[in-house]
């Protein structure tokens, strides 16, 4: 079990390893930034979970049909995904890479984790993107 004490352990040791300030609001949302790299927070007091989500990209608009689906295919493909697996938040269109705790991690673990999960994030961002894009739009 996850406790929000356990989360907000969690959230805070991640921050003070990069140099920033990393807490969940009384709603039990967080975030921080690494250099290119964003992490959102979000601590549930009903499932007793954190989930972590890396942001890939933000649309602007709701994404076209079958991008979503493209990006999970990438998944299932086995693109590496840092440990996480995709994640589109319509309410917000954001495009993550996200995992959620239901057991608190040992806090090196979780630092491990989450440096995957923002790397895999970033090569998202960089690579598969454009290959995406280029799929859906392009097809040859």
């Amino acid at each position: 079990m996850m406790t929000r004490q356990d989360a907000e352990r969690l959230v805070s040791g991640l921050g003070e390893t990069y140099g920033v300030k990393a807490e969940l609001s009384p709603g039990g949302f967080g975030g921080l930034a690494v250099e290119t790299a964003s992490v959102f927070f979000e601590y549930s007091d009903s499932a007793q979970a954190l989930e972590c989500s890396a942001l890939v990209y933000k649309f602007h608009d709701p994404p076209k049909p079958g991008v979503i689906e493209a990006f999970t295919a990438e998944e299932a493909a086995g693109t590496d995904t840092g440990g996480g697996h995709v994640d589109y938040e319509p309410e917000n269109k954001g495009l993550f890479l996200s995992r959620t705790y239901q057991q608190s991690p040992d806090p090196m673990a979780f630092l491990g984790d989450m440096k995957s999960l923002m790397k895999a994030s970033l090569a998202w961002g960089d690579v598969v993107l454009p290959r995406v894009s280029e799929r859906v739009f392009h097809p040859k």
